[in-house]
């Protein structure tokens, strides 16, 4: 653990990351937000939050924190502090993320982290809040953390946080990171973003008729990254992109094709391979953790 082991009172959590496989903006609301479809699925694969509780109430980053980000604004803090507020606790807590999800790509990164601490801390502290009252903390922190708090494969509508559970077939990804930070805010400003996307059903996504995501067009379009890297995968899959981030995935039904298909990309491409979950490793952990 670098230096965060167990003997020095800290635990280890998984904050893994997701992929959109489709997004559909549906309309717009009166306050401003926009009205959604996506399907959320989970991946082995992600971050890991290092806690360890302490008893004078202070909530502190360890470590470097999060690149550009300063601590009051880092999501895992105010997560922590929330939490603290909401059931009265005068704990504290030191944080620390070892990151692998890149920042802007709309695998879910911050988010994840941020609920794997409430999650993590309402074990910690023994505070026994549920999921449900962790569900709607985290959406004050932002619209993906309540699937994260949730922990399952979620059917999304709303601003993301009506959630249905989906069953989704085993699958392997090859994903693909341009490393362009994508600006979410502007994204939803843009003239030629799709808001007006005829509503679709889970029967039809699960006919495997619904795909494509509103930010894709706009993205290669404004980044040249993003359509180079849409092009070389192009070559072994269907390419798609997630959230609203720079991130592209192409999905393979086993393993073998996925590694198959990362051999063949471009030398020097950041890609990598993730294992699609049936539910979230911050569940089994929560679960083991005595």
């Amino acid at each position: 653990m670098n230096g965060f082991d167990r003997a020095d009172g800290w635990t280890a959590w998984p904050a893994p990351a997701k992929l959109n496989l489709f997004l559909h903006i549906t309309g717009r609301r009166a306050d401003g937000y926009h009205e959604l479809q996506t399907v959320f699925r989970l991946l082995d694969w992600g971050d890991t939050v290092f806690l360890r509780p302490r008893r004078d109430g202070v909530v502190a980053r360890a470590g470097a924190g999060t690149a550009g980000v300063a601590e009051a604004d880092d999501l895992t803090v105010r997560a922590a502090i929330l939490l603290q507020d909401a059931a009265k606790c005068a704990q504290g807590v030191d944080i620390r993320i070892e990151k692998r999800i890149p920042m802007g790509g709309g695998f879910g990164g911050g988010s994840s982290d941020a609920a794997s601490v409430l999650v993590a801390l309402d074990r910690l502290w023994r505070l026994g809040l549920g999921e449900a009252r962790l569900a709607l903390l985290g959406q004050r922190l932002g619209a993906d953390v309540p699937v994260f708090v949730r922990g399952r494969n979620a059917w999304a509508e709303g601003v993301g946080e009506r959630l249905t559970p989906i069953q989704l077939p085993s699958a392997w990804y090859v994903l693909a990171s341009p490393d362009v930070h994508a600006a979410t805010a502007a994204l939803f400003q843009a003239p030629d973003l799709t808001r007006d996307a005829p509503p679709v059903t889970i029967a039809g996504f699960l006919s495997g008729t619904v795909l494509g995501n509103a930010f894709e067009p706009v993205l290669r379009r404004r980044e040249p990254a993003v359509e180079a890297a849409f092009e070389a995968l192009a070559r072994v899959g269907t390419p798609r992109l997630t959230g609203s981030g720079s991130g592209c995935f192409v999905e393979f039904a086993d393993r073998g094709s996925a590694e198959a298909a990362l051999a063949a990309l471009p030398p020097g491409m950041n890609a990598w391979l993730a294992r699609g979950a049936e539910r979230s490793p911050l569940l089994d952990a929560v679960e083991q953790h005595h």
